[in-house]
C-alpha cells in the first residue's frame, strides 16, 4: 500500500499545483470551469496507472481516495476563487 500512496500524494501535488496555476493565469469563470478537467484528469491518471500496473487489489480503494481528495483540494480552490474579490 505504500507504493499506492506514493502515487495519490503525487496526483493530488499535481491537482494542486495545477489549480495554483490556474487562479494565478485565467478568470474566475475559467478558473471554475476548468477544474472539472482536474477531476476527469486525476481519475484518469489513476486508471492508467491501474491498466499498467501488475496487480489489481485496492484499485477502487485508490480510486476512492484520489477522487475525494481531488475534490477536496478543488472545493478549496473554488472557495478561494469564490471568495476573493
Amino acid at each position: 500500500m505504500n507504493k499506492d500512496w506514493l502515487a495519490i500524494g503525487i496526483i493530488w501535488g499535481l491537482v494542486a499545483l495545477g489549480a495554483v496555476l490556474v487562479i494565478l493565469n485565467f478568470s474566475q469563470g475559467d478558473a471554475i470551469r476548468s477544474f472539472g478537467v482536474f477531476a476527469a484528469g486525476s481519475i484518469a491518471i489513476v486508471s492508467m496507472i491501474h491498466l499498467f500496473s501488475s496487480h489489481s487489489k485496492g484499485i477502487v480503494r485508490r480510486l476512492i481516495y484520489v477522487s475525494g481528495g481531488t475534490y477536496a483540494i478543488l472545493a478549496l480552490a473554488g472557495l478561494y476563487i469564490l471568495l476573493t474579490p
